[in-house]
């Protein structure tokens, strides 16, 4: 008995580690996924130049990783809760990076879009369990919430940085490597997690619900496909209705499901708590419109203005230093005017952005053409998704811990890729084929006209919806981490 209770002392100290290694691990794992979602979009003019891609297929290397990494969040969230945040962020991790080597190896358009499939899955399954890593790491208090704030600002870092990474890995080496860079800092991590990590979970032996993960991914993927048929096809033509009609009976066969199985993906009970419903109809709403900024943007930069992908990520970085701004004030002013406030004030600014960046011309001047609406846009991106993330996951017990954070990672994802194929099939419309600088500049502004209306209905919904109160909210993941171990903020 006395050397089994050493054997397990031992083990625990060689699974110990400072609690800022642990954070920086968590970290790192957070920074790869996001990243993935927007370093690709200054290499999609090089992919479709080598594989020989369409206007379509380019958007699915964004859509099909973010759909599937939208899709199965919710499943990675339960399993991080059920089986254990370490081995479930080994697991992810481990398939996020083999399927960045397999997309830089790929020979043709179709393997490339299976393997950032497989990689939106692998980032999935890790992305939940990162913020309950770091929040089991870190003691209760001012260290945790420095540590949430840390944790937040890299998520923010990792899509805003995607531009200057990707255009200097185009530039210097060839579109190939925004995905195979992956493969040296994923075997880093995972080494490092492997030794330094210690496991953690709130699970009951309870199953996953498969059927239902499965459902909602394919219900999701179905409805993005046919939205973005719509662009060569038209709303009427069959070829888009059809796919939006089976995505609509899908996402209804899996509320069904959910209804009646005794260990739901989504228990359909969290939809009644007031901070929850709202904050994820927020996010999804929001995040249909940030989403497609950067893939705007970076393919105006270079398709109209004439940028290089090394220029073209330099220009968005004073918009990538906005978003980390925005993020790092949120819980300052949160802590003075409440999450409401925040939240609807950082989608006001947005809505000054894109109203600003929908007057862009092809022979626009970098400052008022990219610089300050882009700077408006991020800065309100940052300060809103700070609130939303902590009423998102306010209210709920702790086992659901992951769910929850799955749950509006989901929103905030599946929403930008809906989002996406949206605004890209009004951007279509405005340029009806043409290629032209021109024609390319007023579909692109029409967009961002679009996307300032959304934003401007989404600001309304929030002063309407979101619970009331001036409470230091940003002591709700705080708290809840301090309860948990496991509180859930998503930037993604």
């Amino acid at each position: 008995m006395t050397s089994m209770s050493d054997a397990a002392h031992a083990s625990s100290r060689r699974t110990s580690a400072p609690g800022w290694l642990v954070v920086a691990l968590a970290c790192a794992g957070q920074f790869l996924v996001v990243l993935d979602v927007s370093v690709v979009n200054v290499a999609l003019p090089s992919m479709r130049a080598e594989l020989g891609m369409s206007t379509s297929g380019l958007q699915w290397v964004v859509n099909a990783y973010a759909i599937a990494f939208a899709g199965f969040m919710l499943l990675g969230g339960r399993a991080g809760d059920l089986y254990g945040r370490k081995r479930v962020f080994l697991v992810g991790l481990a398939l996020f990076t083999l399927a960045s080597l397999a997309g830089g190896l790929a020979g043709d358009d179709w393997q490339l879009l299976l393997a950032r499939a497989v990689q939106g899955l692998g980032a999935a399954v890790l992305a939940p369990s990162t913020l309950t890593i770091v929040t089991g790491a870190v003691p209760e208090g001012a260290a945790r919430a420095r540590a949430i704030a840390t944790w937040t600002a890299v998520g923010a870092g990792g899509g805003a940085a995607g531009g200057l990474v990707g255009g200097v890995l185009v530039d210097l080496l060839s579109w190939r490597w925004v995905l195979l860079i992956n493969v040296p800092v994923g075997a880093v991590v995972l080494a490092g997690s492997v030794r330094w990590l210690a496991e953690s979970r709130a699970g009951d032996g309870r199953r996953l619900d498969l059927p239902g993960a499965l459902l909602v991914t394919a219900g999701l993927a179905t409805l993005a496909y046919g939205v973005s048929q719509t662009e060569a096809e038209g709303w009427t033509a069959s070829a888009a209705l059809v796919p939006l009609a089976a995505g609509l009976v899908l996402v209804a066969l899996f509320l069904a499901v959910e209804a009646r199985t005794a260990a739901p993906l989504m228990p359909l009970g969290l939809l009644r708590l007031r901070p929850v419903a709202s904050a994820n109809v927020a996010m999804f709403l929001s995040g249909s419109a940030m989403f497609s900024t950067w893939y705007f943007m970076t393919t105006y930069a270079q398709s109209a203005l004439g940028y290089t992908p090394m220029e073209a990520g330099l220009a968005l970085m004073p918009s990538s230093f906005a978003l980390v701004l925005g993020s790092k004030l949120a819980p300052h002013l949160m802590r003075a005017a409440g999450a409401r406030t925040v939240a609807t004030l950082g989608a006001l600014v947005a809505v000054a952005g894109f109203g600003w960046q929908s007057t862009m011309r092809a022979d626009g001047a970098y400052v008022t053409a990219i610089m300050l609406p882009g700077v408006l846009m991020m800065l309100g991106a940052g300060l809103s998704a700070t609130p939303l993330a902590a009423l998102a996951t306010s209210g709920t017990a702790p086992g659901e811990a992951g769910l929850v954070s799955g749950l509006a990672n989901t929103s905030r994802t599946m929403g930008g890729s809906l989002g996406l194929a949206v605004f890209s099939t009004v951007a279509a419309a405005r340029t009806g084929g043409r290629g032209t600088p021109q024609a390319l500049t007023e579909g692109y502004a029409l967009a961002f006209r679009t996307g300032a209306g959304v934003l401007l209905a989404c600001a309304v919904l929030m002063l309407v919806w979101l619970p009331r109160g001036t409470s230091a909210v940003p002591a709700g993941p705080e708290a809840a981490g301090a309860e948990t171990g496991t509180a859930g903020i998503s930037t993604g």
